[in-house]
């Protein structure tokens, strides 16, 4: 039997391992033309490389690859629903626009707080097939998807929770619909013993939960948890102060109350869920803290990608902050954010990127002139923001863009910045 991999990253890596394993004779198909593949792996590179996929018996896309592209492919799958097809225990997938891994993450660390066997998986770095072979079925594997891998599953998790839905990755999606219609399937497939958790306060997230068969339970909202006078609550049940939560932001305490919501019938210890939350301060490069310079404290929200992230960074701060803004283009409109950013406490704008000139253009609109066009270099950007950072104010790196203009991802992009705070 034939299998070809298109796509050869983290996941298409883990993809050869599997079938390669399994006693499949496997082929890379990948457009970087110098790709080094270890012995016994086949090789379809270039610019042709989606080429012949007819003579393989499975084509195995990975997430970056959309399922129309692979012309002539008898059998489509993927490392997820390969996954989804094999694995002996309940899954906890989680999608939403962004949160996505924080959530999924903070769900794992609860589960194990009440004593669970946790894998997890996902747009975290790690492939689930990696680990497939060891998963048992009193196991629990959590799973972070993103409409990429969604896109063409016919499975859906037992446990499914969605997060906030908003606009993204339209220069991959060609419509709202189609993104829309890769989120649902996170619910579309669910039997009636299974969950749907969504957050009933977006309307998208609202709209896809409510197509599951299975037992519904909206959060920020009394059927699950939800934050009220400045507590986090389970239904009638008063959990704990938002004072006391190791994350900043508000829409952390959302992310909070979607685990909570999606852990409480596997762990309904109070102390233990308290004592997690507390103790969890989040993943790299989401609103991290970096260092305090002259009393001005430096955080790296590098994973902000979209107008929407940057909004609620923004309003993760009451102190006058210095923001840095910008990137390569996905397609986003920026004028909700800029509409943010001149009713919020900013300092200064430091505009970088592709797409300073249209950040620019709707901060103007908004009347908000307090901008600086950015350098080219972080260490220069970070140089300019510690320059105009006020007092007891916050330097916010939250660029609310993608990062392939000035950096290789968004990880790089974090990492320059905080190696430049770290030199100050």
């Amino acid at each position: 039997m034939k299998v070809a991999v298109v796509g050869y990253g983290v996941e298409g890596t883990s993809a050869v391992k599997y079938w390669q394993a399994a006693g499949y004779e496997v082929t890379v198909c990948d457009q970087n033309p110098a790709l080094q593949l270890s012995a016994g792996v086949g090789s379809q590179l270039g610019d042709n490389y989606l080429g012949g996929l007819d003579q393989f018996d499975i084509v195995v896309r990975t997430q970056s690859i959309r399922p129309d592209r692979l012309v002539g492919a008898r059998q489509i799958t993927s490392t997820t629903k390969e996954f989804f097809a094999r694995c002996p225990a309940v899954i906890i997938g989680v999608t939403g626009s962004k949160g996505k891994g924080t959530t999924a993450t903070l769900i794992a660390k609860l589960l194990e707080a009440g004593g669970h066997k946790v894998w997890l998986a996902g747009n975290i770095g790690k492939s689930p097939l990696d680990f497939l072979g060891d998963v048992q079925r009193d196991d629990l594997v959590v799973l972070e998807l993103s409409s990429f891998q969604l896109m063409d599953l016919d499975q859906s998790p037992q446990i499914a929770v969605c997060l906030m839905i908003v606009p993204e990755h339209m220069n991959w999606h060609p419509s709202m619909e189609e993104y829309l219609a890769a989120k649902s399937n996170i619910f579309k497939h669910q039997a009636e013993d299974d969950l749907a958790i969504y957050n009933k306060t977006n309307p998208y997230s609202t709209q896809l939960g409510e197509q599951s068969l299975g037992h519904h339970r909206p959060y920020l909202d009394p059927e699950g948890a939800y934050v009220k006078e400045d507590y986090i609550w389970y239904r009638d049940q008063q959990i704990m102060p938002v004072s006391q939560i190791g994350l900043i932001g508000p829409h952390n305490q959302q992310n909070i109350c979607a685990a909570v919501t999606a852990i409480w019938d596997l762990v309904p210890v109070r102390e233990a869920i308290m004592k997690t939350i507390r103790d969890f301060n989040g993943l790299e490069h989401r609103i991290e803290p970096v260092r305090e310079v002259g009393g001005v404290r430096y955080y790296d929200d590098s994973f902000s990608t979209t107008p929407e992230t940057a909004i609620a960074a923004i309003r993760s701060f009451q102190e006058p902050k210095v923001l840095i803004l910008g990137g390569s283009s996905k397609d986003s409109n920026y004028d909700e954010m800029a509409e943010v950013i001149a009713g919020a406490n900013i300092a200064k704008a430091i505009l970088i990127g592709a797409t300073a000139p249209a950040i620019q253009a709707a901060l103007d609109q908004k009347g908000f002139k307090n901008y600086l066009a950015g350098p080219t270099q972080m260490t220069e950007i970070v140089k300019m923001a510690h320059d105009n950072a006020p007092a007891g104010g916050v330097v916010l790196l939250s660029p609310g863009c993608a990062s392939y203009d000035m950096f290789k991802n968004y990880k790089d992009r974090g990492e320059q910045f905080k190696a430049a705070v770290n030199a100050l």
